[in-house]
């Protein structure tokens, strides 16, 4: 194994300089620097492009000049990396790439977590229920989203989901005809997960439609949309409900330890809602907010674990997911409370469509800013998200060709039950194709999103490598260049190791 690391690496090393090498030849003979000011008419122009000159060191030829700038990016001459600066505001490319990794890391993540997980899930459903309403369904929206691109998803939702919906905010009233035609909408989405007769799938529509009628009639009569909240019972009913569905789908109603633990769980997060109410107060902390989660996984966990004495592996993953989600709902509540205060600091327009943050909100209060975050963070990430449609797809053939494995057959043919046939059998060996997959994408958070963060005006990777392109700034273009290919290179190291974790039959020979 060490040996094949170590060749992998030298591989990988030899990859970065061929790659890195190629890009600064290309980079530097495809244009001038300074080409603007060689047209401009300021009578100091010559000095400032001597001085450029010097700074840039364009007076030596790329090739030799390629080695300068890799000495000084590995530090080997000053002990730092120093990736020089940038050729407009004569910054240091390093406090760029600084600022703009957890800009990138914030928006990248949560889509690509949001997408994997949806695209995975909705992926092995299809291929379980292969050529039902739901397969159907599923695959021809996979087709729809893979289809629209990623500019106009993010114009639609500018216009949609943030200028149209703050104004809506006014005088957040629905009426009938818009009441009936989302309900309609959202009961044919829940009754697409119904299989069975026609009969029992008309039925889930009427239930459904009626709830959401009454659902939405509540929420318009009660201006809920401009004073939304959850509190303790909301959160009471949406934690059972999760428990519940989790314990459906890892062990089933029929373990009713499994349904104890998840129940319990949401009552301990119940129980803490209110100390939290008044501990979380304006002046909370991430290292806090991170105790708290801790103490509160660490307790669900203790629960699963002593609830039964066979079988623990499901019953503490139902207590912990059960503890999460009701955790993640008190924190959504107490987002909500704060409501009413970022409405009036953003001028009555919440869902904000431009930035990262609000640069006119100047405050202390924890949620207030966490708030504000989570508005910019809004329409970027659920327009990135919306590619869990390769996912989907990925998963669903990768699922339905594990799904005719004669292992599969032999594990049904001995009486095992469907859900441990799919959950402990068919899932694991269906993600190794998709580990690839996974892992670039994961190398690829730091790379940003280039049109993503330009319509919607953040200043990640993904514009600082648009500003070096456009700007011909060659120091800022290979330093983003440079951390995305040295991810690249590793990430596929880290696939053929996960290779060999995923699937014990694979071992990697000496």
């Amino acid at each position: 194994m060490l040996a094949f690391i170590g060749r992998r690496i030298s591989l990988a090393l030899l990859i970065l300089f061929g790659s890195t090498y190629l890009t600064y030849q290309l980079a530097a003979y495809s244009g001038d620097p300074l080409a603007g000011l060689r047209e401009s008419t300021d009578p100091k122009k010559e000095v400032i492009i001597a001085e450029l000159t010097r700074t840039l060191q364009l007076d030596v030829p790329p090739p030799a000049r390629y080695f300068l700038w890799l000495q000084k990016a590995l530090g080997l001459a000053t002990g730092a990396p120093d990736f020089g600066n940038t050729v407009i505001l004569r910054l240091p490319v390093i406090d760029q790439i600084a600022a703009a990794i957890p800009i990138t890391l914030r928006l990248v993540t949560t889509a690509t977590i949001l997408s994997v997980v949806i695209g995975i899930s909705f992926g092995v459903l299809s291929a379980i229920r292969q050529y039902s309403r739901l397969d159907n369904s599923l695959t021809l929206l996979s087709f729809f989203l893979f289809s629209l691109p990623i500019f106009w998803i993010a114009v639609m939702l500018k216009e949609f989901m943030a200028i149209r919906f703050n104004d809506f905010l006014v005088n957040p009233t629905i009426d009938i005809s818009a009441n009936i035609l989302i309900s309609a909408v959202l009961a044919i989405i829940i009754s697409g997960f119904v299989s069975g007769t026609r009969k029992r799938v008309l039925i889930t529509w009427i239930v459904t439609f009626g709830l959401f009628v009454t659902l939405l009639f509540l929420a318009s009569a009660t201006a809920w949309f401009r004073y939304p909240t959850m509190g303790i019972f909301g959160i009471a009913i949406l934690g059972v409900l999760c428990s519940l569905g989790f314990t459906n789908i890892f062990s089933g109603f029929g373990n009713k330890k499994a349904i104890g633990a998840g129940l319990a769980s949401v009552v301990l997060g119940l129980i803490a809602y209110y100390p939290f109410q008044a501990i979380a107060g304006p002046g909370t902390n991430y290292p806090l907010m991170l105790a708290l989660a801790v103490l509160m996984l660490s307790s669900s966990y203790f629960i699963g674990y002593f609830f039964t004495k066979v079988d623990k592996g499901p019953v503490i993953r139902i207590s912990m997911l059960s503890a999460f989600m009701v955790a993640l709902f008190t924190i959504t509540d107490k987002l909500m409370q704060t409501w009413e205060e970022y409405f009036k600091l953003s001028d009555g327009r919440p869902i904000q469509t431009q930035g990262s943050y609000n640069i006119t909100i100047v405050t202390n209060d924890f949620w207030v800013n966490n708030l504000d975050l989570v508005t910019h963070l809004f329409l970027p990430t659920t327009a990135l998200a919306l590619g869990f449609a390769g996912y989907l797809r990925y998963s669903r053939a990768s699922m339905l060709e594990v799904l005719n494995m004669d292992y599969i057959r032999t594990a049904r043919a001995k009486g095992m039950p469907e859900r441990e046939v799919v959950l402990r059998h068919a899932v694991r060996n269906a993600m190794l194709p998709l580990t690839t997959l996974l892992t670039f994408e994961v190398a690829g958070l730091i790379g940003g999103a280039i049109i993503t963060e330009g319509i919607f005006g953040w200043r990640g990777m993904g514009s600082l490598s648009n500003e070096a392109i456009q700007s011909q700034d060659l120091n800022l273009l290979m330093a983003t260049f440079a951390i995305s290919a040295f991810l690249t290179v590793m990430a596929t190291l880290v696939a053929d190791l996960l290779y060999s974790v995923l699937d014990p039959r694979i071992r990697i020979r000496k």
